[in-house]
């Protein structure tokens, strides 16, 4: 027969046990974050208020957002591998990707998740009614796809956006 000291004993360890799980256990059933969103770095003229607003449509979205103010976006386009025949407002580097002008946070996560073999999305010149350029007088644009020989293809279409009054 066990006396009562080792009961105490084994209820106190037992006792510690049920802690120490509970305290770990809870932890280790949060679902794992698999393809955390990327810091997006956005290299900008310091005057540009349209790229603000597409960094702020970025943030309400998820990202994480880095503005740098350039004195030369072309410059800086060229530098991260953009070709300036995609040209827009702004260029990012999301991860490996880098992302030209006013491109939806959707299309970007949609890029991260299905992971193509390319440079980046773009979104050419600055549409209105794309993120960042809402405008009552919106018009349909696609995000282009940017493969590694430079080629480009349509990722997403986007109709004309109407605003309700």
């Amino acid at each position: 027969m066990k006396s009562i000291n080792q009961i105490k004993r084994i209820v106190l360890r037992s006792l510690a046990l049920c802690i120490a799980l509970g305290v770990v256990l809870p932890g280790m059933a949060q679902p794992i974050r698999q393809g955390s969103l990327p810091v997006v770095d956005v290299y900008k003229s310091p005057q540009c208020g349209c790229c603000k607003a597409w960094a702020e449509h970025l943030q309400k979205n998820g990202f994480t957002v880095i503005l740098h103010d350039v004195d030369d976006v072309p410059a800086a386009r060229k530098k991260l591998g953009m070709s300036n025949r995609f040209g827009s407002c702004h260029t990012a580097k999301a991860g490996e990707y880098l992302v030209e002008g006013h491109v939806p946070a959707a299309d970007i996560k949609r890029l991260l998740k299905e992971h193509p073999e390319a440079i980046g999305l773009a979104v050419p010149s600055m549409p209105p009614g794309s993120p960042g350029m809402e405008s009552d007088r919106s018009v349909p644009y696609d995000t282009l796809l940017i493969m590694t020989g430079g080629d480009a293809r349509v990722f997403a279409h986007h109709a004309a956006t109407t605003t309700v009054k």
